[in-house]
């Protein structure tokens, strides 16, 4: 498939994506709307994630030493993630196991550019410490954020279906940076029919899937005829198609929990040595 026939397919997508938005306007209640644009969000995700990632809708994420995460719109998670609960389709997941966490606003202003990299920025410094040793293989690690890392480190991305102009987004998402650590910021905001903010490399001045030390926060409008969507479908491919997890222990989550009492115990078993009769010619 060319780059033009995939641009003409996500363009539609765009329509159609923004259609649902209109008629989400229609729910009385603001959680259902909300809950409608973040289904909106995910299930386009999840057509364009590599198939090792997916995406979880209403999650919290939890870690072994007992924090907790604010409720997230969109977790992106490895398949092999062990369901925690699914409680009324709500997931607790193991931090381990997450790759990204996506905002998704209806329309992005200043206020609620930081209430989303507030949330990236408490998510992203969980720690990830539960995973069993793998002896004889390389260990493996991602450079991200001004720092080697020996787990894949958790992506933070904001997506809005509307917003104040986007150098004036950029201007806010400037600023919140510019006094937090490189490890907080967030990776890109991406808004609907309007373009995209991303972070170019002082190295090469190419663009990121993260921020690095030097990086330059870069504006990038939307063609009008095929949004964002293009972009952002080969961003999360490049971005998570080498997401990668260590396994996953589950034993420091169960913490002092008793897993049963030792009652008896029976003397090594003394096993009977065989021979085998020697058959004649």
């Amino acid at each position: 498939m060319t780059q033009e026939k995939l641009g003409k397919i996500l363009s539609s997508v765009a329509k159609r994506m923004r259609a649902d938005f209109e008629q989400s306007k229609n729910f009385n209640h603001n959680g259902e709307a909300g809950t409608s644009r973040e289904l909106i969000i995910r299930d386009f995700l999840a057509g364009y994630l590599p198939p090792h990632v997916e995406a979880v809708h209403n999650a919290e994420i939890v870690t072994v030493t007992g924090e907790t995460s604010p409720q997230c719109d969109i977790v992106l998670i490895d398949r092999g993630t062990p369901s925690f609960t699914t409680l009324n389709g709500y997931r607790i997941i193991p931090n381990e196991c997450v790759y990204g966490v996506i905002e998704v606003k209806t329309k992005l202003d200043g206020e609620q550019l930081v209430d989303a990299c507030n949330k990236i920025s408490k998510v992203r410094r969980l720690p990830k410490n539960a995973y069993r040793p793998t002896p004889g293989l390389i260990p493996r690690s991602t450079s991200a954020y001004g720092k080697v890392h020996d787990f894949f480190p958790t992506s933070g991305i904001v997506i809005a279906f509307d917003s104040l102009k986007l150098e004036t987004v950029g201007g806010h998402l400037a600023k919140w940076c510019s006094n937090r650590d490189l490890v907080e910021w967030p990776d890109s905001v991406w808004v609907l029919g309007k373009g995209q903010l991303q972070w170019q490399s002082a190295v090469n001045g190419r663009i990121d899937r993260s921020p690095d030390l030097g990086a330059s926060l870069l504006q990038i409008d939307a063609i009008p005829d095929q949004d964002i969507l293009l972009s952002l479908a080969l961003h999360l491919n490049i971005h998570f198609s080498d997401a990668w997890m260590n396994p996953l222990d589950l034993v420091p989550y169960s913490g002092a929990t008793p897993l049963g009492t030792s009652v008896r115990r029976w003397p090594p078993a003394q096993a009977k040595r065989q021979t085998k009769a020697l058959e004649k010619p």
